[in-house]
């Protein structure tokens, strides 16, 4: 196994762990001021990490690179997470986790389109079996588990955030494999924090996001959830797109959702149904079917 490998599968570990975090944060402090609060520690976490293995001095990227990396945190940390967080209240972890399946297949799709990368046909049937599992969990729902209306919006958000990260991923890969890696990723952050930033000048908004940080909310929890998701997390994530092919890092991806699945049970009290199971295991299986024959 290359390091591509082990950093793209421990990523989706500390992932799961994070989500898991992240549900009981958002009982209390709403998705946009989550993302907001995960976003500004890794970026303050992200400085010295820089400063320490690439230097104080800004790499010569060119205009359009900048251009490319900001807009890609923009879309893929600031916009989708938000929308991730939200599908994460309306849906639960589990089933969210599942649905975040589909963020392998967009990568797949948007990779094959813009950077030239190929699937054989056992890949493709992989990529059925993915798809086959989220709508398993998300075509119905007993009304005890979760309101058919939450489980529509959250399902609508949730397959939204998928394809913005794609996005967002696909846009920065060539420059991940040509630029030093960490200034990217950091830089990847000052987007993704500054489009929110730039969100709170809505008239309104700044009073809620402050209204929302003043009352008692589960600091430790949050901070915790968001060193996991915005740091060790996403710096893994990162290098395993940096060291092996799109499409491969993000199928190894696809392993937090039987992750997430197992410590909402442990963690959260969620059901453990079958048809989770059923669809957790088509994924995960249509993750090693792509693997095998990668």
């Amino acid at each position: 196994m290359s390091w591509g490998e082990v950093f793209s599968l421990s990523s989706a570990l500390a992932w799961a762990l994070a989500v898991i975090l992240l549900r009981r944060s958002g009982e209390t402090l709403p998705p946009f001021e989550l993302n907001l609060f995960k976003n500004c520690l890794g970026l303050v976490l992200m400085i010295p990490t820089v400063l320490l293995y690439s230097g104080p001095v800004l790499p010569d990227y060119s205009v359009f690179e900048l251009f490319v990396i900001v807009i890609s945190g923009m879309l893929g940390i600031a916009l989708a997470d938000t929308w991730y967080l939200r599908a994460l209240n309306l849906m639960g972890a589990s089933r969210t986790g599942i649905v975040a399946s589909l963020f392998s297949p967009f990568v797949i799709l948007l990779s094959m389109v813009f950077l030239g990368e190929r699937m054989v046909l056992w890949q493709w049937l992989g990529f059925s079996m993915v798809i086959t599992g989220v709508l398993l969990v998300t075509w119905r729902v007993h009304r005890s588990e979760v309101d058919a209306g939450d489980l529509r919006k959250g399902a609508i958000y949730g397959i939204a955030a998928m394809f913005m990260m794609a996005v967002g991923i696909v846009m920065v890969k060539g420059i991940l494999e040509t630029r030093p890696f960490l200034w990217t990723v950091e830089l990847r952050l000052v987007g993704g924090v500054t489009g929110m930033l730039a969100f709170m000048l809505i008239p309104g908004r700044w009073q809620r996001v402050r209204q929302s940080f003043r009352q008692a909310q589960p600091w430790g929890t949050v901070i915790t959830a968001s060193f996991l998701a915005s740091y060790l997390s996403l710096t893994m994530w990162m290098a395993g797109y940096k060291l092996i092919d799109a499409s491969v890092a993000s199928v190894l991806n696809e392993t937090n959702g039987a992750f997430i699945v197992l410590l909402a049970w442990l963690m959260l009290g969620e059901k453990l149904s079958r048809r989770k199971l059923a669809g957790i295991s088509l994924t995960l299986g249509g993750v090693l079917v792509m693997m095998s024959m990668n």
